[in-house]
């Protein structure tokens, strides 16, 4: 015999889903405990990360407030410039390969990362002289160049330097044994923008690599100067004149 069920009315809750069986009790009604205890751990983390932030920048660039106007007009009094204090970061090769045990390499190899002061760096410097601050100058002879000074101008290897920065001739170099020479090894010379009125290797001579502490990258202060400190282009020098 052929039974017939009764239809089955459904059950409008059927399909629901009964979340009291799948979350923790209050966890939809009542999130605000969650966010207030996430805050403190924002707040640290936020702390952490300008903390961070700060000492790599210092590890990196260090402030320099111009004093005086030895580099006007390039840079003047009270400008403010980041200095990259590791611009010229040198490692001693042989000093790397005497860690092996089986190496003893005498001498000093060293290499630039990424490279050597260029002609035109603005640097600022230990002068070796008494002072209690240090100097902000430019980079204008490099190792083993002859620089001599004549009629105005600064010669390199006897060549007539075209400097952009300053107007017409206006070097002029009277304190005897630094007005020719020739830069020795791991060394600069370097002069002021302002060269009638600047205290630089004319007066105490050149200024060894140890002595540079970094190169000014970037003013910051004032507002109408915020950008990357420029970096002159030569022009072909020309011979000294007979």
């Amino acid at each position: 015999m052929l039974r017939v069920s009764s239809p089955v009315t459904p059950d409008p809750d059927a399909d629901a889903i009964d979340t009291s069986m799948h979350a923790p009790s209050g966890w939809a009604a009542d999130p605000a405990p969650r966010l207030v205890r996430s805050l403190p751990r924002m707040v640290l983390e936020t702390v952490l990360l300008v903390l961070v932030l700060y000492v790599a920048l210092r590890v990196f660039l260090i402030p320099y407030q111009v004093d005086g106007a030895s580099m006007s007009p390039d840079l003047r009094d009270g400008e403010r410039v980041f200095v990259h204090r590791l611009a010229y970061t040198d490692l001693d090769v042989d000093a790397l390969w005497n860690v092996l045990p089986w190496e003893h390499r005498s001498g000093h190899d060293e290499i630039f990362i990424p490279a050597p002061p260029e002609r035109g760096d603005i640097v600022v410097v230990q002068p070796p002289v008494a002072s209690t601050e240090p100097y902000i100058k430019r980079v204008i002879g490099l190792p083993g160049e002859r620089v001599t000074f004549r009629e105005g101008l600064v010669f390199i290897d006897g060549m007539a330097l075209t400097e952009p920065y300053i107007e017409g001739a206006i070097t002029s170099c009277m304190y005897g044994p630094w007005c020719s020479l020739t830069v020795p090894e791991d060394a600069v010379f370097v002069l002021g923008d302002n060269r009638q009125d600047s205290t630089d290797s004319r007066s105490f001579g050149t200024i060894a690599y140890d002595h540079i502490i970094g190169q000014a990258v970037f003013s910051n202060w004032p507002l109408e100067k915020i950008g990357p400190v420029e970096h002159p282009v030569y022009d072909v020098t020309a011979p000294a004149p007979d």
